[in-house]
């Protein structure tokens, strides 16, 4: 003998299909979270950038003001030439302590 079962209601199947598409959505498109940075912060990192990588900029970084300060400081005279020498070498150590840093965290 053949029974008869009635439909659910429409409104029941789509309020479940809605359900389950923002179950979906949560769990594999997830929507970013604002980031929580100042208002007046232009530059932000990576937050899963690894501590080689963050390294590598820096030293690169370094690298290229400690150019900028030579040549600026290699077009001044006098007292103004012995700062801008004395802003590089600073920069210099910087680098130096970020390329030993760098050693430490990857070994090559």
């Amino acid at each position: 003998m053949f029974k008869i079962t009635p439909n659910p209601p429409e409104d029941d199947s789509k309020k479940l299909n809605e359900a389950a598409d923002r179950a979906l959505a949560f769990y594999l498109d997830p929507k970013p979270e604002k980031p929580t940075s100042s208002p007046g912060q232009l530059f932000t990192v990576v937050e899963d950038a690894d501590m080689e990588c963050l390294l590598a900029n820096l030293s690169e970084t370094l690298a290229s003001v400690n150019a900028m300060a030579s040549d600026l400081a290699f077009e001044l005279d006098g007292s103004r030439r012995h700062f801008a020498l004395g802003i590089q070498q600073m920069i210099e150590l910087g680098e130096l302590l970020a390329n030993r840093a760098l050693d430490i965290a990857v070994p090559r």
